[in-house]
Parts: structure tokens; sequence; C-alpha cells
């Protein structure tokens, strides 16, 4: 018997490329999630033409259209329990969650980050990570807890960064990796194969590529 695939809503606040990352690797047929929504703070957000073009059904929730954060964030969660996610993907979405909306998907959002956390939470990561004479970048995707981008890793993709960079060509770089990174992440935890319990992601296991490309560390095996 088949199982079924695991439903998710993607956040946004922006152009959505991870989002249609995620989207590109639902296409294939052994691929063990689909996207049945993409939800948006921001009405002009360039993913939400670009979702709807794919047949995928889009909301947009203005924050300064809400009397409080709390509002907002209510009228969010209803319309999650009409699209009835197994998980929520967080891909450029710009706006902190409460603690009560991550409690109520506690262990099922994931966040994807532009730095090798620890390392760089926050804005403006390329820059510091230039700044600071790192060589190597990356990026993470990890759990969403109430610490911002301090939940647990379930994968990293690391790229080097060269003399000659500015923010925005490493920027480039390390999107490439998040395109990849982000939808085998996706594919653990949609497979179970990946968990997160006790503040803590299960399942380790690591692998790297050669030094000078990427180096990519997943929990539980991708393949």
């Amino acid at each position: 018997m088949t199982t079924p695939r695991k439903r998710v809503v993607v956040f946004i606040s922006g152009g959505g490329s991870n989002m249609l990352a995620l989207l590109k690797a639902t296409k294939a047929a052994d691929y063990p999630a689909e996207i049945v929504g993409v939800i948006s703070d921001k009405t002009d957000a360039g993913g939400l033409a670009k979702a709807a073009a794919e047949g995928i059904a889009t909301f947009a929730f203005v924050r300064k259209e809400f009397a409080s954060k709390e509002a907002h964030e209510e009228a969010i969660l209803s319309q999650l329990e009409a699209l009835s996610p197994d998980i929520i993907c967080l891909a450029g979405y710009m706006r902190l969650l409460s603690g009560r909306f991550i409690q109520a998907y506690e262990g099922r959002i994931i966040n994807i980050h532009p730095s090798l956390l620890p390392l760089f939470p926050g804005l403006h990561t390329h820059q510091r990570a230039i700044d600071a004479g790192m060589r190597i970048a990356g990026c993470t995707v990890h759990f969403v807890t109430e610490g911002m981008d301090e939940g647990p890793v379930v994968g990293q993709a690391a790229v080097p960064v060269l003399t000659d960079d500015t923010a925005d060509s490493l920027a480039a770089r390390v999107l490439t990796v998040e395109h990849q990174i982000y939808p085998q992440s996706l594919r653990l935890l949609a497979e179970g194969k990946v968990k997160m319990d006790g503040g803590k992601a299960l399942s380790l296991s690591e692998t790297s590529a050669a030094p000078g490309r990427q180096i990519v560390s997943l929990l539980g095996d991708a393949s």
C-alpha cells in the first residue's frame, strides 16, 4: 500500500526561491511530501504568484490589517487548521512566530537560515561572515523553537568564501546549496528519519563532500 505523502505548507515573505526548490522536489514520484498551501505576510510577495501559477493555494495575512500579533497569528492558525499540514516550512518568512504558535506545531516546523548555525543567527549573515574573516559560509535547516535560530539542526551545507566576495556574491553562492539542502531535509522529516525529541534532533548521520565543494551534514539518510 502506498504511504500518503505528507502535507506541507510553506511560509514566505519574498520571491520564494526556496519554496520553488521544494515544489520542484515534490514533483518527483518518490518524494514523500506535497505542498498544499503557501502563506505570506505580504500581498505582493513574488512567491505567491509563482505558487499560484503551479496550482498551489495561496494566502496573504498582512500584519497591519490585524489589531495585534495575536490576532494575526490566530487568523493564520485558522487557515492552517483548514489546510491540515503535517509539516510547516519557513522559507524566507521574516516574522518571528510566537511560542503559542510554535507549540501548536512543535517538532513539525523547519526553517532555512543562511549561515552555519550557531554562527551568525539573525540578519545580515553574509556580510557578518565576510567581516569575521570566515573561509567557509553556508546554510542550515533546523527545527523551529522559541529561541531565534536556535532549534536543533537537521542539515547544513557549506561553500567557500572567496577573497573578493561581497555580501551579494556570497549570498548567491549560498543560495545554490540552500536549494539542495532544504528539499533533502524535508524528505528526512517527511520519511520519519529525523524528529525533534527533548529539544534535540534524533537519528544523526553525517556525510561530507571534498573540501572546497558542498559539505552536507544530514540527520538520517537522504538517499
